[in-house]
């Protein structure tokens, strides 16, 4: 994270090299974004950046961290089309809201299209970023899920939140390849305006039904041989 330094700019500062550094990285892949740009359009010496972030790496984490809080604030702000949903109507709904989060902030997203696809060195890293940063709030949906009936109470809750958390990442590689997309044009390009939002609204129900009818050709699930792998 940054150095306190940073988070201690008046507001608009802060904002205006952010912004800066958004852009550069939502415009370059990662080894060819340039700090002496940075610095240069956001009118501070290259000194006082390494004041406020440690490297470039540093920089990008940040950023990358901030599209998953920006992306998050955008799906619980979000008005659902009901007052009530059930958990599976109510997560099918996140995956479309998080859709129109990508499409409507291009350039955060373009970061961590190219972070996903692209040549970032230390991809891992920033999957396992975007993977904890929706955890607690999956693990609040599957809780809320179980006491209002519509998740079996008998499945390992945080297995559940695994399973949706590697879905989700999972799709990011399985949408393009369905829509015939190269993932070196997404690092590069990020989500276009004209992509198939009914091919991808056809995934979402496909995933969705498996996860809400499973795989069995019955529909109960039967208990865990066990109870101490049973979460309540």
């Amino acid at each position: 994270m940054p150095n306190p330094t940073f988070f201690n700019l008046p507001d608009k500062k802060r904002q205006t090299i952010t912004e800066i550094a958004i852009a550069e990285f939502a415009n370059n892949d990662y080894k060819n974004a340039s700090i002496t740009k940075i610095v240069k359009q956001a009118k501070i010496a290259k000194g006082s950046f390494y004041q406020y972030f440690e490297d470039k790496k540093e920089l990008y984490l940040y950023l990358v961290d901030l599209a998953s809080k920006e992306k998050l604030a955008f799906l619980q702000q979000a008005e659902t089309p009901k007052a009530k949903m059930g958990f599976f109507p109510y997560l099918r709904w996140l995956f479309s809201v998080g859709t129109k989060f990508d499409l409507t902030h291009p350039a955060l997203s373009q970061i961590v299209y190219r972070a996903v696809y692209g040549d970032v060195p230390f991809r891992d890293e920033i999957l396992a970023m975007n993977q904890a940063s929706s955890t607690e709030y999956l693990k609040q949906l599957v809780q809320k899920g179980v006491e209002e009936g519509d998740i079996n109470p008998n499945i390992n809750s945080d297995m559940a939140v695994f399973t949706i958390n590697t879905l989700g990442e999972g799709l990011r590689h399985y949408i393009p390849i369905q829509l015939g997309i190269d993932p070196k044009q997404l690092a590069r390009e990020g989500v276009k305006s004209d992509i198939d939002l009914e091919a991808i609204e056809k995934i979402y129900d496909d995933l969705f039904q498996i996860l809400e009818s499973g795989l069995s050709n019955t529909t109960v699930l039967s208990k865990p041989n066990s109870s101490k792998h049973i979460k309540r």
